[in-house]
């Protein structure tokens, strides 16, 4: 028997060595070197100094070096805003993905691999090509502007790009793929007897929805919404494109700290400061899960 034990904790060994290596070199080592670098001194004319120095962490949290920098509340802002957008991004792709997913379903199998086919079919076009697609639409002399005046609801162009409704709307297109997988795959475990059970004994379609439907498929929309809202945090591609230089988030201002400031301390601190709370999202979505599928009654 142990021998048995010992042969298979060495095949999985073997076939998880390679990918825990991988992993070891090109992420933990990077990330190491960027934890490392967020507590360095910035060089005068780029890159760093090996010197302690926590006041990058000081110019974002209000404990920044009187004597070479300022405390300067734009960084709480940007940082806030990046919540604020990576929020409703998720809010959004919700209220579209969770009805559509009951929709799909309820058909049958063929239409129902169709329409699978269709939410995943954006991954088979370059992200650029869609968003410049979404500038096209929005700008003041694009499609929604066009249709809006020759229909008479608006007299001149309205400022559709360059905001944050134009940041939330290429989030949404881009992340509702992620939110409606997990979503999709809890409403299909979904038991309809259930459901039926709880008409048939006089619960009403909102009390059914909220004591049964919502805490059965709570997982798949608990999961949706880490997976959509940590890239949203920090993504740089969307903002730059849709938003320009009215709207900074955190992942145009880190590009901008690498880049453009050449400030890579500044820049690492800031990517720590994101990192921080995507694990901390993370760690609260284990442990409520684990919590979830805990029973008493079983142990398990």
């Amino acid at each position: 028997m142990t021998s048995i034990a010992f042969r298979r904790r060495a095949q999985l060994a073997v076939l998880l060595g390679p990918v825990s290596l991988f992993l070891a070199v090109f992420f933990l080592g990077p990330l190491a070197i960027m934890i490392v670098t967020s507590f360095l001194a910035p060089g005068l004319y780029g890159g760093v100094e090996w010197t302690w120095y926590p006041h990058n962490y000081g110019r974002i949290l209000g404990f920044a070096d009187p004597m070479f920098e300022d405390f300067d509340p734009i960084y709480i802002a940007i940082f806030l805003r990046s919540l604020k957008i990576a929020a409703m991004t998720v809010l959004a792709t919700l209220l579209v993905c969770y009805p559509a997913a009951f929709c799909i379903s309820r058909l049958s199998d063929r239409w129902k691999n169709f329409c699978l086919f269709l939410i995943t079919l954006p991954f088979f076009t370059s992200l650029i090509v869609r968003l410049f697609i979404w500038v096209l639409i929005l700008r003041p002399t694009g499609l929604a502007n066009e249709v809006l005046i020759g229909t008479g609801i608006v007299s001149r162009p309205l400022d559709l790009i360059y905001t944050d409704g134009a940041i939330i709307l290429g989030m949404v297109y881009v992340f509702i793929p992620f939110m409606f997988m997990p979503v999709y795959a809890s409403v299909e475990k979904l038991d309809w007897t259930l459901v039926r059970a709880s008409l048939d004994l006089g619960a009403g379609p909102i009390r059914t929805f909220l004591r049964i439907i919502l805490p059965l498929t709570a997982p798949g929309i608990a999961g949706g919404a880490v997976i959509v809202f940590i890239p949203a945090l920090g993504n740089f591609v969307v903002p730059a494109i849709l938003g320009g230089a009215k709207v900074m988030m955190l992942g145009n201002l880190i590009e901008q700290q690498f880049l453009a400031a050449r400030n890579w301390p500044f820049g690492s601190a800031l990517a720590m400061m994101v990192m921080t709370v995507m694990l901390v999202l993370l760690f609260i979505h284990v442990v409520v899960s684990g919590r979830r599928g805990f029973d008493p009654a079983t142990g398990h």
